[in-house]
């Protein structure tokens, strides 16, 4: 029994023995060189070339060898030795690196003459929290958590995840990788999440990763998976790769003014970073996407002869890197930094306190909430003051002169802007609301809640750019400083229009090449299962992009479609219909009510339905008719929203102490975005003979006596039941037509009066 087991023992080392030969000798006849096919004289670019085209050619989803596999581990491991210089120097001198060792044996290294067995080998962390990585843990990703913080945030600055397990021994392989590049990619602002499959299925089911390990990354919400060795330089390069093309302009002697003038058209302050290293650093490229609404960068490689001019222009001392910052002046900085190790937190500080031009022009919503913030503390205020100008070159010295006084402005509680008119319409028409208010005019306002309310004062006399305008100005401002009360006219703004949305197209194209890019990559590397996510949201933007372009091309315009029938409907708006009609009306319709009495019911209606008629062919326009002596108070109630529009009737029924009559008013009612354009009735004086009726009455008026001129007051007056009437909506298909065309001023309200709870007048 103890012969058999002797015998047992030395076949046991024996076989050892062979094996250890047999790695050994495989280690000493690895040869990266060899398995790339590459001479030792190969550059960096011709090796990643071959690396490439071998690793689709063996990637083992793709081919179906059974040495595939092997094949392709090798040919990765020879990459990652001669892509390193350090390791590709180690070998040419040795013929081996530290990471020299038998492929499928990672449990012993060769050393010297003598062997050891790896503690790893040995030490498996499955399944055992003592044994996870803890720095991991802390990087960790739930489903909630990506969702509602990663997605969102991947719009600032990219993601690198690890997919990882317990029950992974390659992810193992790995790790020492891993930790090096997320020591490195961290501190220049990249997210790092690892999702642990054993408790976030669901999450790695939701990113399309269906093995460990697995490394992607997230930007803008969009997922792209790594195919490439696991060595640092490739997933800097990866992270790299997932920023936008277009972030940082190379700027040169040639192309330097064009590229500061430019922040007229973009609305932005741009800055240019001066360093002697020939591709823009990663970490200012992250910036750049981290701030890309708000700043545009330039790079300037101080090696270049091309730069030389720029150098000498602005000083710049190239022994550190140097970031400048330009704003209406081009000619001169508005602010610098430099420093030799320029880390994150000084560029982001930097980039922040310089995110707007000196006197920004309000392009959309975003930037009027960011420059003129809602009021929350009484020492928190902010106060805007906006020029309303215009674009043509009659406004280009006021504009200038706003732009002077805007620069010179030191105190932190005034913010400058200025709009156009043509482009923010609904919004100068709210705050200029005297008529003999134009352009250009500036208004001082406070903001006091996010529903658009604010407190504003114009600043009377217009703006021309003058010293006496300057000084009418500064004055305003110094008495606001003392008493916030001299604010005394109030509104609510509607929502500002996005001007830059006419470049949604361009846009669109840029992504869409990087979502074709991206399928070319995955049809080279990956397998179908983690292409889904992507080919499911690429044909979800190319049938939303069928759906509204292409189909509304090959549509009739709604506004020119001939009416489906030879009569009008027009309904009456009561407490009943009031709700469905006008409350609950559907996105983009508009229900254009008739304002008439008991008395004149008939005679309008008539009138309305020949004026409307041919625009009843419109899908989006209803037609209803309110009776004023029973809502009378409803309208007052809501016109009191279209105050400047009224203004001319109420003065002239103060002396008469009479109510305005509503008779002959149409009123737009959009239900969905709360607002109302008005007709008021226009009488032409027309009778049927053609004679107006001034040059009737005028013709009597000296020659007729007391008596005529009694008797021809009560004609004028039961005329006025039948042919005035008639004639109140003489103008009200003109008035439609514009309606049709957007170009009536808009009365916004909070909210819909309620019909019900209108008093009823006897």
């Amino acid at each position: 029994m103890a012969g058999r087991a002797m015998l047992f023992s030395r076949r046991s080392l024996l076989l050892f023995c062979a094996l250890l030969a047999a790695a050994l000798g495989d280690a000493a006849h690895f040869d990266p060189y060899k398995i790339l096919g590459v001479t030792r004289s190969a550059s960096q670019p011709e090796i990643k070339k071959v690396y490439k085209r071998l690793a689709k050619e063996w990637h083992p989803d793709k081919n179906k060898n059974p040495e595939a596999e092997d094949m392709f581990i090798k040919i990765t491991k020879s990459y990652e030795i001669l892509s390193s210089e350090e390791k590709r120097a180690n070998y040419d001198r040795y013929g081996q690196t530290d990471d020299t060792q038998p492929y499928g044996h990672r449990g012993f290294r060769h050393f010297h003459d003598n062997f050891y067995f790896d503690e790893s080998f040995f030490n498996f962390p499955f399944n055992s929290k003592s044994g996870r990585d803890s720095a991991d843990s802390k990087y960790t990703l739930h489903f909630n958590q990506y969702v509602n913080e990663v997605v969102p945030d991947s719009f600032k600055r990219p993601y690198l995840v690890k997919i990882t397990s317990d029950w992974c021994f390659s992810c193992i392989h790995i790790e020492p990788v891993w930790k090096e590049a997320v020591q490195e990619l961290e501190p220049l602002g990249v997210g790092i999440g690892v999702v642990d499959v054993g408790y976030e299925r669901r999450l790695a089911n939701h990113l399309g990763a269906h093995r460990t390990p697995s490394i992607l990354g997230v930007i803008n919400g969009k997922v792209t998976f790594f195919h490439y060795a696991v060595v640092k330089e490739h997933l800097m390069q990866f992270v790299e790769d997932l920023l936008p093309q277009r972030l940082v302009e190379k700027v040169t002697d040639r192309n330097d003014r064009d590229f500061l003038k430019s922040w007229h058209e973009v609305n932005k302050p741009h800055v240019l970073l001066f360093d002697q290293v020939p591709v823009v650093p990663l970490l200012y490229k992250l910036t750049a996407f981290a701030y890309k609404d708000y700043v545009q960068f330039g790079y300037v490689d101080q090696g270049l002869s091309e730069t030389a001019n720029l150098l000498k222009q602005y000083n710049i001392n190239t022994y550190a890197p140097t970031m400048l910052v330009f704003k209406e002046n081009t000619d001169k900085p508005a602010d610098i930094i430099q420093a030799k190790g320029m880390k994150k937190q000084i560029i982001d500080e930097f980039i922040s306190n310089n995110k707007f031009l000196l006197a920004p022009r309000l392009v959309n919503q975003k930037v009027f909430d960011e420059l003129c913030p809602v009021k929350q503390f009484h020492r928190r205020r902010k106060y805007c003051v906006l020029l309303i100008t215009g674009e043509e070159e009659a406004f280009v010295i006021g504009n200038k002169a706003f732009l002077s006084l805007a620069s010179a402005n030191t105190n932190e509680v005034l913010r400058f802007a200025y709009v156009y008119q043509r482009q923010q319409q609904p919004l100068c028409t709210v705050l200029l609301k005297n008529r003999d208010s134009t352009p250009p005019q500036v208004v001082i306002l406070e903001r006091r809640n996010g529903a658009g309310k604010v407190l504003y004062k114009p600043v009377l006399g217009g703006w021309n750019g003058s010293e006496e305008d300057k000084h009418r100005l500064l004055e305003e401002l110094e008495r606001l400083q003392k008493d916030p009360s001299i604010l005394t006219h109030d509104a609510t703004l509607p929502e500002l229009n996005n001007e830059f949305a006419s470049m949604f197209l361009i846009r669109w194209i840029y992504t869409a090449y990087d979502y074709l890019s991206e399928i070319i990559d995955d049809l080279l590397h990956n397998n179908w299962r983690e292409m889904m996510p992507l080919l499911s949201l690429i044909f979800s933007a190319l049938f939303i992009l069928f759906g509204t372009v292409v189909i509304q091309a090959f549509r009739y315009d709604s506004h020119s479609r001939p009416p489906k029938k030879n009569f009008v409907e027009v309904t009456e708006l009561t407490d009943i219909t009031y709700t469905s009609n006008l409350v609950k009306l559907r996105p983009g319709h508009i229900n254009v009510v008739l304002v008439l009495t008991d008395t004149t019911k008939n005679i309008l209606l008539s009138k309305f339905a020949k004026e409307v008629y041919s625009f009843t062919g419109s899908l989006t326009l209803h037609f209803s008719f309110l009776n004023v002596d029973k809502h009378n108070e409803w309208m007052a109630t809501l016109l009191e929203y279209a105050q400047d529009a009224m203004q001319i009737d109420m003065d002239e029924e103060e002396g008469s102490n009479r109510k305005i009559d509503y008779t002959g008013y149409v009123l737009a009612l959009n239900g969905h975005k709360k607002y109302l354009c008005l007709f008021k009735p226009v009488y032409t004086g027309e009778d049927a003979d053609g004679k107006s009726e001034d040059d009737t009455g005028s013709s009597r008026s000296r020659s007729g006596s007391k008596d005529e001129h009694q008797h021809r007051k009560s004609t004028t007056r039961s005329r006025s039941t039948t042919l005035q009437i008639h004639h109140k909506l003489d103008r009200l298909g003109l008035w439609m037509e514009r309606l049709m065309e957007g170009t009536l001023p808009r009365y916004y309200i909070p909210a819909w009066p309620g019909l019900d709870k209108i008093t009823v007048n006897k």
